[in-house]
């Protein structure tokens, strides 16, 4: 096959921030160690280039949702090291788990009982405490076929961490309340904002996400937490707009006077959103404005204090994630998601 020619786009993935994220989280978690939520394609940046590096750092317990996202962290580390969250909904899905040695998440009777008649074996457990989503209820602990499990972790996760909420006392108690009644190995609880509520809610193992890619969810991480991944694009084509030219859909702005603008080669279906109007590129230490609205595929910048920059150059996207969902109205979870597959990683 013909070699491509260079990418017009590229997502800059700092792999020594990335290690110390984890490192940092797996200290602030105590006596308790660090796992990684690597679902959703390690949040957007690529299960390829952060997995390896988490397991490098250290980590050894990794959390996927779905199970066509286990052949891709396979690659990396030992199965028995992957756990997926969803569950087994079908006897192929427990025949997958136990072809392949990941331990299946049981997050309700009907699956506690699919996972006991098909054979059986280790397995974690998700107990609902409030959020209200997956897991069994805190009546359901004494059913038989919860009884039955050999359950390894058991588990359940907070919905208000990043918060100063009663609930988190609510569930933390609830929890507590549950353990005494469902045999297992280790507990677990805390998500990423569930470490930073401290040293109650750490228990065995805590389960970070978003701070591993950067994401701050409390201020307890603002000096702990570096920034991970970088939006980079080129410049495809320069133009000179004389005053009363209008730029995009909807031509929303307008010169107010002789300009050189810029085109970039990235857009809301790269996950660029039109919440990004207003915004800038960098240049170095130089700001380069969005003008007019985001299109599917382009954007255009204010060149006027970059006279330098050409076509080929690059330009990054400022992507410190609490600025940016400050910027944006996004939430940071949302800006690593939606990055989309035309990066270069």
């Amino acid at each position: 096959m013909t070699e491509l020619p260079p990418p017009t786009l590229r997502l800059d993935i700092d792999t020594d921030a990335l290690a110390h994220n984890w490192r940092a989280l797996d200290a602030m978690s105590g006596a308790a160690r660090a796992g990684a939520a690597v679902k959703a394609d390690c949040y957007g940046l690529g299960v390829d280039a952060c997995v390896p590096v988490l397991r490098d750092a250290g980590c050894r317990d990794f959390f996927v949702a779905h199970w066509n996202e286990v052949p891709d962290v396979l690659r990396h580390v030992p199965a028995a090291q992957i756990a997926v969250l969803h569950g087994p909904l079908s006897v192929d899905d427990a025949a997958f788990a136990r072809a392949t040695g990941v331990i299946p998440v049981i997050d309700s009777v009907r699956q506690a009982k699919l996972w006991s008649e098909t054979g059986g074996g280790p397995c974690h457990l998700m107990v609902d405490t409030g959020i209200n989503r997956l897991g069994i209820s805190t009546r359901e602990v004494t059913e038989p076929s919860i009884q039955a499990l050999d359950v390894r972790i058991l588990m359940s996760h907070l919905a208000c961490a990043d918060e100063d909420s009663d609930m988190n006392a609510r569930q933390l108690a609830s929890f507590k309340a549950v353990m005494p009644h469902v045999r297992h190995r280790e507990t677990s609880l805390a998500n990423s904002a569930g470490i930073g509520l401290g040293g109650d809610y750490h228990f065995a193992l805590t389960r970070p996400g978003l701070a591993l890619y950067g994401g701050v969810p409390t201020k307890a991480f603002d000096d702990a937490i570096r920034q991970v991944a970088r939006p980079q694009a080129a410049i495809i084509q320069t133009r000179l707009l004389s005053a009363g030219d209008t730029v995009g859909y909807n031509a929303t702005f307008t010169a107010p006077t002789a300009m050189r603008v810029g085109v970039v080669s990235l857009g809301y279906a790269d996950g660029i959103l039109r919440a990004w109007g207003g915004g800038h590129f960098k240049h170095g230490d130089i700001s380069l404005p969005i003008l007019g609205k985001v299109s599917m595929d382009m954007i255009v910048i204010d060149l006027t204090h970059a006279p330098e920059i050409a076509e080929g150059d690059w330009v990054e996207l400022p992507y410190h994630l609490p600025n940016a969902a400050q910027q944006t109205s996004l939430s940071q979870y949302e800006l690593l998601t939606v990055l989309g597959r035309r990066f270069t990683r």
